[in-house]
């Protein structure tokens, strides 16, 4: 089977929109995908009739948390998108994402001599929900302040620079409690992305299975083999379920294609085996 459960749309930061996702996961010959925007999963109200797809569509969304200083992406996959605890969780999402971008606004405002930026990035944004450093960059970019997003990271926007503003996120245990009782399960996003040594990424799974995690993404994207087979000893030391993901945000990222991540090893349990 051909299986991506984690993806972009232009909801968050990808570049194509639900509909033209959804027709490439079609071209693709998928069997099953699930759209995890960050934050948000305003996606979905796009798909009318799911049931029509010639693929399994699964709900889904990717949680930006904290722990420990560090900023951790969670998946919640299968989950229930009428949850009302769901939706309190995304509400403080954005509510988190709007403050940030407000204050990256400032501060850049202040180092450029440019009023109104956050008007024009919302404008970019398309929504005050999933507004980020990327909607920032374009900006930058759009008005001839640097040349591209590499330089927008290196000047302004990347961690320690003039206009970083660190993100102050939903605690890890809150944000899987919201996933679960929605019915979805928690799965540890693209783990080996951190850049933690396997000493501390084995203290972060340790936490996140504390706080009610339930799986790891054990491919995500274009891996190597090595990272591959360490995650899947975690996994399998730790009965964790297994999931896969390309990480898919647009056509230009040759080394994350949809639907294209190697399979599952077979000692793994899939998470899919846990929905009906």
């Amino acid at each position: 089977m051909r299986i991506d459960l984690h993806s972009h749309t232009t909801v968050s930061d990808g570049k194509l929109s639900p509909a033209e996702l959804i027709a490439h996961a079609a071209m693709s010959q998928l069997d099953m995908l699930a759209i995890t925007d960050h934050d948000s999963i305003d996606a979905y109200a796009d798909i009318p009739i799911p049931e029509l797809l010639p693929f399994r569509l699964i709900p889904g969304i990717e949680f930006s948390t904290q722990w420990s200083k560090l900023e951790i992406h969670i998946l919640g996959l299968n989950i229930d998108l009428t949850s009302p605890k769901l939706q309190a969780g995304i509400a403080r999402q954005h509510q988190h994402r709007l403050d940030r971008a407000g204050e990256i606004a400032d501060k850049l405002s202040r180092l450029l001599g440019i009023d109104n930026i956050l008007t024009a990035v919302r404008q970019l944004a398309h929504s005050d929900h999933n507004i980020g450093r990327p909607h920032f960059a374009r900006y930058l970019i759009e008005a001839g302040v640097v040349k591209d997003d590499k330089e927008a990271y290196k000047l302004y926007l990347g961690m320690g620079k003039k206009a970083y503003i660190k993100p102050t996120w939903t605690s890890l245990t809150d944000i899987i409690e919201c996933i679960r009782a929605s019915g979805g399960i928690p799965i540890l996003a693209h783990p080996a992305r951190y850049q933690l040594t396997w000493t501390r990424l084995n203290k972060l799974i340790d936490s996140f299975i504390e706080a009610g995690g339930q799986g790891i993404e054990v491919i995500s994207g274009n891996q190597t083999a090595d990272v591959t087979a360490e995650l899947t000893t975690i996994c399998l030391k730790k009965q964790l379920l297994a999931s896969c993901g390309s990480d898919f945000h647009g056509h230009e990222q040759h080394w994350n294609k949809l639907g294209h991540s190697r399979p599952l090893p077979h000692e793994c349990e899939p998470v899919w085996n846990h929905w009906h």
